[in-house]
């Protein structure tokens, strides 16, 4: 079972890449909690409400769904990749979304995932709380270390749950591409902030 998606083109330092939907389609203020903490009340993409099931309410059930559509749009890109990299995780969970995405799309399209082609050796501050791109970057220099063994001379789709600015997937494709000697990378994310195309 697939839903319904609106691919978006993606532009970096990569060889092609999608976000295939919005993450949120809307937001409106419904008040304060509290705490003083203003709520909302958030409408999403199909895709969307299912990144956020799987998420914030840790429904596994939908990554079948979400698996299906992923699998449904690749047959429509028609890229050849040999390994599957999923973006190291920014928060500690006690399960980590993209890994479980990227495990089960794995299996369905026969192909290997690499959850150890990238790490994040040294800590960095949350980038949500940095505006300006190029802070970001700065901040990113350096901050991967490319499982070289893994990569050299592969076809990579580097695959992450929700693109932003692209910073971070900016510097790892990079670092892919340069420490890694990856042939070519692809990116995937499942959805885009409103603000970030």
């Amino acid at each position: 079972m697939t839903v319904q998606i609106k691919p978006k083109q993606l532009r970096g330092d990569w060889t092609q890449g999608f976000a295939l939907d919005v993450h949120t389609t809307g937001s409106t203020l419904t008040g304060h909690n509290e705490y003083g903490h203003p709520e909302f009340d958030t409408t999403r993409s199909p895709l969307g409400e299912l990144l956020y099931r799987l998420k914030y309410k840790r429904d596994a059930s939908v990554v079948e769904e979400i698996v299906d559509t992923v699998s449904e749009f690749l047959k429509t890109w028609k890229i050849g990749i040999d390994l599957i990299v999923p973006m190291p995780p920014s928060n500690i969970r006690m399960s980590q979304p993209v890994l479980a995405i990227t495990n089960a799309l794995g299996k369905k399209l026969g192909v290997s995932v690499c959850d150890n082609c990238v790490s994040k050796p040294q800590r960095t501050p949350q980038l949500k709380d940095i505006r300006d791109y190029a802070e970001r970057t700065k901040v990113l220099e350096n901050a991967f270390a490319i499982n070289r063994d893994q990569t050299a001379g592969k076809s990579l789709l580097l695959f992450d749950d929700l693109y932003r600015s692209g910073a971070t997937m900016n510097a790892v494709a990079r670092e892919l591409t340069t420490s890694g000697n990856a042939k070519e990378v692809f990116v995937l994310a499942l959805t885009h902030t409103r603000s970030s195309l």
